[in-house]
């Protein structure tokens, strides 16, 4: 489990605080690639290891390699969904704070209720689906999962695990906000790397195909608070995603989840844990020198 202790309106601070964001992303060092100059990794059709070429196994070693020097707790999923190479670090099964990736689960469950007949999604709820994913605003979450969270509140979490996110664990709310959140919550609750990966790989191969393209089309058109994380792939790889950053009692919490290349050919669901070691910035940093490592002129 992750040691942060849940912090009374940590979540908050996304939306309340988006200008502060804006203002730490500006910070972010725009880092030279860390990819070799041409020539210097070639890229290889044969197998190296894992179902990925001898280009993407190297990338992945820098990666494993850079961490080591980044503060805090990074666990990572990358994913070839050409080749079927699967690489989870050390720590692709630690428990983090999903922070507002979550709401990229949400939008799935909604988006599918809706194609089933279960529920009907009017032009309001449609606004809020889109406000969630391209601002992250958890306003818009917070309606949409009191509106369809169920009667007995477990309808999106057993909808969550369904679709992938089999080690997903609701939190209850911490006394100071317990009057006025009900469990579970989208806003407390804890997964691993692994976890976020087999969601995203859900929506890319499961979700009805109009469905699948109206979401990824709004995960590439999320708004500039959201252009870290895998973001960092680069424009040429038509980058898509759900970040998630919340700051905890024992540290901020920076997530991303999402997918670069031709017809989605790559995801990645990073998250790290920054504890006492580092801030928001370091955690953005991290997850966005990850995607342009491991994508950036693939």
């Amino acid at each position: 489990m992750c040691s942060t202790v849940r912090s009374p309106m940590a979540r908050r601070n996304r939306v309340a605080a988006s200008a502060s964001v804006l203002a730490a992303a500006a910070l972010i060092p725009a880092a030279p690639l860390v990819v070799p100059s041409a020539g210097a990794w070639p890229v290889a059709t044969q197998t190296c290891q894992g179902g990925f070429d001898c280009d993407m196994s190297n990338r992945i070693s820098a990666v494993d390699n850079y961490l080591r020097t980044r503060p805090g707790v990074t666990g990572y999923v990358v994913r070839d969904r050409v080749t079927g190479g699967v690489y989870r670090n050390a720590n692709a099964d630690t428990m983090f704070w999903t922070a507002s990736t979550i709401k990229l689960a949400i939008a799935e469950d909604l988006l599918n209720r809706a194609r089933a007949g279960v529920i009907n999604l009017d032009g309001g709820d449609r606004n809020l689906l889109e406000s969630m994913l391209a601002t992250s605003n958890d306003n818009a979450a917070d309606i949409l999962w009191n509106k369809y969270a169920g009667i007995d509140r477990m309808a999106f979490q057993n909808a969550f695990r369904a679709n992938g996110m089999t080690g997903l664990v609701p939190f209850p709310p911490t006394a100071a906000v317990e009057q006025f959140k009900l469990f579970p919550d989208w806003g407390f609750q804890q997964c691993t790397p692994a976890d976020l990966d087999r969601l995203m790989e859900n929506v890319l191969t499961r979700m009805h195909p109009d469905d699948r393209n109206y979401l990824t089309d709004r995960m590439r058109q999320v708004d500039i608070n959201q252009h870290w994380g895998v973001w960092g792939a680069g424009a040429s790889m038509r980058p898509g995603l759900k970040n998630g950053w919340s700051a905890e009692q024992g540290g901020w919490v920076v997530n991303s989840v999402g997918f670069a290349g031709p017809d989605e050919r790559y995801t990645l669901a990073i998250m790290t844990d920054q504890g006492s070691d580092g801030g928001y910035t370091d955690g953005a940093e991290t997850t966005t020198r990850v995607a342009r490592m491991l994508f950036a002129g693939r």
